[in-house]
């Protein structure tokens, strides 16, 4: 059986899906891996590296019209598809609420799986890619935040004087959002966090960080551990909660996102108009539509002061690390497809990680 992956646009994509250490996994599983010229030129990677673990480097043409397995990261265009052999495999991440039309077109020539619908249940863990992205996502927002800000971030006691130690608020205690707790507190902030799952205090508070409780608060979690759009009242309390704490922060990190949805509009203009000078906004959310109000998509914009970052894709700043962790995702995902004892891919439907992952 062969699988194999092309080259992503470049320009918008550094990650790859297959890397030279996976494709000795896949070889020794039984299949063929095939990969295009150059694939990983990009981020050091020679096809070299891949042929010494028994890969075969093969043209795009071919390998859309042999793979039984095709691993992306994004969704292949329109003119690759055509190309695609009957009956082949597609997974990848595919945004599959934005991209509707396309895959419904595209389901009838493949079966495609998007790890994003991933359901999350301990069994699905190892093929997590939104757990593995967002990891590194969080680490690299408050490095990047970390960078643009003007002054030290931990405290500082010197025979001159004592600096301060910077105060860091995330929104949004996600997977993202607590790695960025994390990081920022090994770097010796002060942190505080929000999030409209009651359920992330606890999350934030072992990490070290500061939960803000919205009064009277109900839990908006959705039985897959998503956030849930938040009703008005709860939006009122806490648009009053961050206002009043934002006067006082130094770096907001934002990480709030709604599966399928747009952002939410969490920080507003009048809050930034009270943030101090030299204060920073890391807005991951910025592809969805934002957390914060001026955020521009991979512009940085500066507001009475305030510096406000739009990020579209923050990983392809960690490529090799993205693409290590993006490549093993797959392959446990491939691994739970594929039918040893019968060498075959089974499409389980039984299974709920196929069945939720599967375009229908």
């Amino acid at each position: 059986m062969k699988i194999g992956s092309i080259c992503e646009n470049k320009n918008n994509e550094k990650r790859i899906s297959i890397t030279p250490e996976i494709s000795k996994k896949y070889i020794s599983s039984g299949f063929e891996v095939v990969i295009e010229k150059n694939i990983a030129d990009h981020i050091g990677i020679s096809d070299d590296d891949f042929i010494k673990e028994g890969c075969k480097i093969e043209s795009k043409e071919n390998i859309l019209k042999s793979c039984d397995i095709l691993l992306q990261v994004n969704l292949p265009n329109k003119e690759n598809f055509q190309s695609f052999k009957e009956k082949n495999i597609l997974i990848g991440n595919f945004n599959a609420n934005v991209n509707s039309d396309l895959l419904e077109n595209m389901k009838k020539k493949s079966s495609i799986f998007s790890l994003e619908l991933l359901p999350r249940i301990t069994r699905a863990q190892s093929m997590d890619i939104l757990s593995s992205q967002a990891n590194l996502a969080g680490y690299k927002s408050v490095i990047d935040s970390f960078a643009l800000f003007r002054k030290a971030i931990p405290m500082m006691m010197t025979a001159a004087g004592t600096i301060p130690a910077s105060k860091v608020l995330v929104v949004g205690a996600g997977v993202a959002g607590l790695q960025a707790i994390a990081t920022a507190k090994r770097m010796g902030a002060i942190v505080f966090a929000t999030d409209v799952r009651l359920a992330s205090k606890e999350q934030v508070e072992s990490l070290g960080g500061k939960f803000l409780v919205v009064e009277g608060a109900e839990n908006l979690e959705t039985e897959g551990g998503y956030a849930k759009e938040a009703g008005e009242d709860f939006k009122k309390k806490q648009e009053e909660l961050i206002a009043e704490t934002l006067k006082k922060i130094d770096i907001v990190i934002c990480t709030a996102l709604i599966p399928g949805k747009k952002a939410p509009k969490i920080i507003n203009e009048k809050m930034i108009d009270n943030m101090q000078t030299g204060s920073v906004i890391y807005d991951l959310a910025a592809i969805q539509g934002g957390n914060s109000a001026y955020t521009k998509v991979n512009e940085i914009v500066e507001k009475n002061g305030v510096t406000i970052v739009g990020e579209s894709n923050i990983l392809n700043k960690l490529p090799v690390s993205a693409s290590n962790l993006y490549a093993k995702n797959l392959y446990n995902f491939v691994l739970n497809l594929y039918d040893n004892k019968n060498k075959k891919i089974n499409i389980n439907l039984e299974d709920e990680i196929i069945n939720k992952t599967l375009i229908k």
